[in-house]
């Protein structure tokens, strides 16, 4: 049987590490917000963005899923409140989401537990470890 390389370990490493990662994220964004990881995003994304809102297949490209799967993710979202369809003032075509009020503000209180727990996750990192760390994800992302 063949062995990973260095590199090739990296990709797993890197895989076990964010699944780990993304469960614990996931258990306490649930646990004290109502949200998961993957809509702390959309909701983080869509604030980011020009006049708080994107069109569906930029926001998919954005968290990194389907136009579909965002479909299917942004339904039970604009049940309770958080984000909302829209028009494009150009194209009545385009099919926008946006984040509401709501949405805003559980973001807002979502953030807090982000940064908390991003300070307990990566308190074991020096700062120069930390940025290094940073520059290799955003080359390997983009």
């Amino acid at each position: 049987m063949k062995t990973l390389n260095g590199r090739g370990k990296t990709l797993v490493d890197l895989w076990l590490a964010s699944e780990r990662l993304s469960a614990r994220i996931d258990h306490n964004l649930g646990a004290v917000h109502g949200i998961g990881y993957v809509e702390f995003m959309v909701l983080y994304q869509l604030a980011r963005s020009t006049d708080l809102r994107m069109r569906r297949v930029d926001l998919a490209n954005a968290i990194g899923r389907t136009a579909s799967g965002v479909t299917r993710l942004l339904k039970p979202m604009e049940k309770i409140g958080l984000v909302a369809r829209d028009v494009s003032d150009r194209d009545a075509r385009v099919s926008l989401v946006k984040i509401t009020e709501t949405g805003l503000g559980r973001l807002d209180e979502a953030l807090s537990t982000m940064n908390e727990l991003g300070g307990r996750l990566t308190n074991a990192l020096g700062d120069s470890q930390l940025d290094s760390a940073s520059a290799a994800l955003a080359v390997l992302r983009d």
